[in-house]
C-alpha cells in the first residue's frame, strides 16, 4: 500500500475501551433476588471499582489530550492491554514523543487522600477509614518490563539509523487532581514520578525544547511514532470477564454470559489505520490480510510457525493447536 505523508490530524491513536457492558452485567447479577448478601456486596464493590477506574482514566486522558492531542510531537494511546510470553501489562496511558520517549502512565482516582510511608507502601483514605492499596509505582515497573520485551520483539516497527533505535521507557503515576497526596519526609524510590494529572504539562510538555536540544540525534518523524503506536494497538488484547463464574454463580440461574471482546478503538489518521489491507495473502486460504492481522502473526511467530493468517484462519489454526 502506498504510504502517504502525515498531514496533521488526530494524534490519539486509541481511546479507552468501553466498560459499560461490564457494569451492566454486574448490575444484573446484583439485582438477582436469591443472591447471598456477601456476594451482592462483593459485586457492588466491583462496580464501584470499575467506575472509579473509569473516572480516573477519563480525567487523566482529558489532561493528556488537552496538551498533547493536537501536537505533531506526540501520539497517545489509552487503555492498552498487552500479552507477552505469559505476562500481561494493562497500561492506562502511553505518550510517545519524537525523541522516542515512551511515558507509561498509571492513573489512580482517589476521592480523599493517599499516603505513602517510608517503605513505599500506599494507603488511601475514604470516609474516615484507611485501606491498603497496591503501589502503582511497582505496578508500572511490571508494565514497563513487559513493554520493553515487546519492543525487543519484531512486533513493533522501530526506526533504524545504522542500528535499531530503542525507545526510552519512563514511568508516571497520575493521581486525581482533587486528591491529597501525603508524602514521607524520607526519599522513596520512584516517588518523584507520582504527580497530579494537572501537572502533566509542567512535567513533560514544557521540557520538550530542552530535551530536543540534547537529543536531536534521536529526533524522528511524526509518521514514525504514529506507526509505532499503530503497531502497539494491533497487539491490544482486551479481556472479557465471566463475572458469573468469578462470583461463584452459574449461567443456568439466568445470569448473563460474558460479553464478547470489544474491538480496540483506533483513531483514523491521514494514513488510514491497522485495518487497511496489507497486500499480503493469507498462507492458509489465500485471502487478503490486514496490517493488524500480519502484525499479530509476526508477534506470535512461534505459535503460527512464522506463517501469516487472516483472523478466521488464525482461529482455525489456534483451535487445531
Amino acid at each position: 500500500m502506498e504510504r502517504r505523508p502525515y498531514a496533521g490530524g488526530v494524534m490519539q491513536i486509541k481511546a479507552a475501551d468501553d466498560r459499560t457492558v461490564d457494569v451492566r452485567a454486574l448490575e444484573e447479577l446484583a439485582s438477582s433476588s436469591d443472591l447471598p448478601a456477601p456476594t451482592r456486596q462483593r459485586i457492588e464493590g466491583e462496580i464501584r471499582s470499575i467506575r472509579a477506574g473509569v473516572v480516573g482514566e477519563r480525567d487523566a486522558a482529558y489532561e493528556i489530550e488537552f496538551y498533547f492531542g493536537t501536537s505533531r510531537n506526540y501520539v497517545t494511546i489509552h487503555d492498552l492491554r498487552l500479552e507477552h510470553e505469559g505476562r500481561v501489562a494493562q497500561i492506562d496511558h502511553l505518550i510517545i514523543n519524537r525523541v522516542l520517549q515512551v511515558w507509561v502512565c498509571e492513573s489512580k482516582h482517589f476521592v480523599d487522600s493517599v499516603s505513602i510511608n517510608p517503605q513505599g507502601e500506599w494507603t488511601r483514605s475514604y470516609r474516615g477509614r484507611e485501606y491498603g492499596v497496591p503501589s502503582p509505582i511497582e505496578q508500572n515497573k511490571k508494565h514497563i518490563a513487559v513493554l520493553e520485551e515487546v519492543f525487543k520483539s519484531d512486533a513493533v516497527s522501530l526506526p533504524r539509523r545504522i542500528f535499531t533505535m530503542r525507545p526510552e521507557l519512563l514511568s508516571l503515576v497520575l493521581v486525581s487532581n482533587n486528591a491529597v497526596i501525603k508524602r514521607p519526609r524520607t526519599k522513596v524510590e520512584g516517588l518523584d514520578t507520582v504527580i497530579k494529572a494537572e501537572r502533566l504539562k509542567t512535567g513533560i510538555f514544557d521540557t520538550w525544547d530542552d530535551r530536543v536540544r540534547t537529543m536531536v540525534q534521536r529526533l524522528v518523524k511524526t509518521e514514525t511514532i504514529e506507526r509505532i503506536a499503530l503497531d502497539l494497538v494491533a497487539l491490544h488484547r482486551p479481556i472479557a470477564f465471566d463475572w458469573t463464574a468469578k462470583f461463584g454463580l452459574t449461567h443456568e440461574s439466568g445470569n448473563t454470559p460474558p460479553p464478547p471482546l470489544p474491538a480496540p478503538a483506533v483513531a483514523t489518521t491521514q494514513r488510514g489505520n491497522r485495518d487497511d489491507p496489507s497486500g499480503k495473502p493469507c498462507d492458509r486460504c489465500g485471502g487478503s490480510t490486514t496490517f493488524a492481522e500480519v502484525a499479530y502473526c509476526r508477534y506470535n511467530a512461534k505459535v503460527f510457525n512464522g506463517r501469516r493468517y487472516c483472523r478466521p484462519c488464525q482461529a482455525i489454526v489456534l483451535g487445531a493447536s
